[in-house]
Formats: structure tokens, C-alpha cells, sequence
């Protein structure tokens, strides 16, 4: 999972454009919001939208659980490693 965590480390910076954030200063165990990367619920809402079109899941904007699963890139990359879609054996 750690690349995935450095995937989405990568998405956080582009989708949000952090231009003095690099993925490596990003702690995947810190919070994303607030006192971590000082994150708004703008933000919340931009990350969203890009983890469903890079990864091709659907998420419900209303969900309670959306908290816990964007708490952390390490949260956040487990919730998509459990959602995304298996990627077929050729």
C-alpha cells in the first residue's frame, strides 16, 4: 500500500495545487484537514471528486463515514484499496 500512498500524496499536491508541498513531507498517519495539511472542506470536496475519476469510485457526499476514510492518506488509501475495482489478469 505505500505506493498508494504516494499515489495519492501525488494527487493531493496536483489536484490542490500545493506547489511547496512534496509527497515525501507529507506524513501518511497526520491529519489532512485541519492542523495537518490545513486542508477546507473546498479542498474535501476537490480531492473527492479526483479520487472517484482516478480510481472509478463512487462515493456518497453525505456519508458520515467519509470523515474517518479522509482523516489520513493512509486512511484514505486503504478505503480506495477496498473500493476500487480489481484490475483484471491478462
Amino acid at each position: 500500500m505505500p505506493e498508494l500512498e504516494l499515489e495519492i500524496k501525488e494527487l493531493i499536491i496536483t489536484t490542490l495545487k500545493l506547489e511547496e508541498v512534496t509527497p515525501e513531507s507529507i506524513d501518511a498517519e497526520a491529519a489532512i484537514f485541519g492542523d495537518g495539511l490545513g486542508l477546507d472542506s473546498i479542498d474535501a470536496l476537490e480531492l473527492g471528486i479526483a479520487i472517484q475519476k482516478k480510481y472509478g469510485i463512487k462515493m456518497s457526499s453525505d456519508s458520515k463515514e467519509n470523515r474517518e476514510h479522509f482523516s489520513s492518506v493512509r486512511k484514505l488509501a486503504g478505503f480506495v484499496e477496498s473500493r476500487r475495482a480489481p484490475v483484471a489478469e491478462k
